[in-house]
């Protein structure tokens, strides 16, 4: 595939990167933890039958420094808000993993005619002291690629500095990514999200990394069973917390195929 076509968008004052590939109806992704350093093979899937944009949040890889304004969390719905407008995608589909999961979920309650269809991969945003998430700011940094994916090869590859960058920023840009989703979701990605999931009019397709060893299995239930429009929950075998990243054709297949 081509490399992607890369734009910015300016929020609150601070730029944020916008990567958009391939041709045909407009799929937004927002990204997980620790945001997109790179393209990945799982957009390059998608951006087969799709024209994929791909806004990067404030403060995480691409996103500047944009997070340090944003306090609380009506915040950052509204920043995400004003993100996706000026990306081009107000009323496209939409897909999100993980913490970009559970803003995209935000986005359609609060404003369901913003989302047409939506496909979230292992959304944070509820917590349950019974089953509880893994905390992932509370990891040895060496522990992390094994609880984000289940082949921490895929996790290293990401966050890996690519090969002559030699750039001082990059480690930066990594560690300021799970600063700004600390700043969204911490503790625990308890964000009360349960009280607005019932807005949730778009057909939602619910997809959960067989071996996620961040958010528990049940959480894909309790999100079904509170949306009030149309779901399907997804198991993708083989895959842990970031399934994007283990399974990208598995994912992207299941995506496009409930966004026909």
């Amino acid at each position: 595939m081509p490399e992607p076509t890369t734009t910015s968008v300016e929020i609150n004052g601070f730029s944020c990167r916008v990567w958009t590939a391939g041709s045909g109806p407009k799929l937004g992704f927002l990204a997980g933890f620790g945001g997109l350093p790179k393209w990945v093979p799982f957009l390059d899937v998608l951006a087969r039958e799709r024209t994929v944009v791909v806004p990067s949040l404030p403060g995480f890889p691409g996103g500047e420094r944009g997070h340090t304004v944003l306090d609380n969390h009506l915040d950052w719905v509204l920043a995400v808000r004003q993100l996706l407008q000026k990306a081009g995608l107000d009323g496209a589909d939409l897909a999100g993993s993980s913490v970009g999961a559970a803003l995209a979920a935000e986005m359609a309650a609060i404003w369901p005619q913003s989302v047409k269809r939506l496909a979230l991969i292992a959304p944070f945003g509820l917590f349950d002291e019974s089953d509880p998430p893994t905390d992932p700011w509370a990891q040895r940094p060496p522990d992390l690629p094994g609880l984000m994916c289940a082949d921490p090869a895929r996790w290293e590859a990401l966050k890996a500095e690519p090969e002559g960058h030699n750039d001082p920023e990059w480690p930066i840009e990594q560690t300021r990514a799970s600063e700004a989703a600390a700043r969204i979701f911490w503790p625990l990605g308890n964000t009360r999200l349960e009280r607005r999931l019932p807005l949730i009019t778009a057909p939602t397709l619910i997809l959960w990394g067989g071996e996620d060893r961040i958010m528990p299995k049940s959480y894909a239930d309790k999100f079904a069973r509170a949306i009030k429009g149309p779901t399907e929950i997804r198991p993708i075998p083989g895959a842990g917390h970031l399934a994007e990243l283990d399974k990208p054709d598995e994912v992207a297949a299941a995506i496009l195929g409930w966004m026909s």
